[in-house]
Formats: C-alpha cells, sequence, structure tokens
C-alpha cells in the first residue's frame, strides 16, 4: 500500500465523480456529496479539493466545449485516474481493517 493518505473530503470528491462518471464538473460534485451525506458543501472547497487531486495525478481535467446555456463558456470537467481509484480503494482497505472488530454501538463509548 502507498504511504499517501486521502482525507475525508477528498474521498468524499473522488467517490463523487465516480458515482456521476466521466466528464462531470464541479456543480454536480457538489450535489451529489450534498445528497449523498446530507451535508451542505461549499463550491469553493470542492474547487480547491479537485486542483489538490489533479497536482496529486488521482484525477485528470480538461476543457469541455463551450455550450450556450453558459455564454459559450466551457466547463472543467473531471475524471479520477487510475492512480486515484487505487488509493481511494487502499483508503477503503486501511479503515476496514481499523473497524474489524469493532461495534461502535458498543465498545469504547462512554
Amino acid at each position: 500500500m502507498t504511504r499517501e493518505a486521502l482525507g475525508e473530503f477528498e474521498q468524499l470528491v473522488l467517490l463523487a465523480i465516480l458515482h456521476l462518471g466521466d466528464d462531470v464538473y464541479g456543480v454536480p460534485i457538489v450535489d451529489e456529496i450534498e445528497r449523498r451525506t446530507g451535508r451542505k458543501v461549499a463550491a469553493a472547497a470542492v474547487y480547491v479539493t479537485l486542483r489538490r487531486l489533479e497536482q496529486k495525478g488521482l484525477l485528470s481535467s480538461w476543457m469541455s466545449d463551450p455550450t450556450a446555456a453558459r455564454g459559450g463558456k466551457a466547463r472543467r470537467c473531471v475524471a479520477v485516474t487510475r492512480a486515484g481509484a487505487t488509493l481511494l480503494r487502499e483508503s477503503r482497505q486501511v479503515l476496514d481493517q481499523m473497524w474489524r472488530g469493532l461495534d461502535p454501538s458498543v465498545k469504547g463509548s462512554k
């Protein structure tokens, strides 16, 4: 396993992208995280995280074709890279190993 760890929000962003499929952009990612977690998510936080994940090589981005709905502007679309999917899977395995054998409703709760 790799030594690099993903933060919780990074995992949420990557998982949202995977749920939505390729050629996705920021606004649907925000909506997907909010819908699935019930949390309010700042769009700026998603955009910062997208840049950080791309710098780490965990996702790729490109500009879409301009659309009339956006006044002729293009969107920055993203997709999870193989490295991103691998690291996400490894992060889940680490958490699963830590949870193994615990019942959070009984053990260690006060």
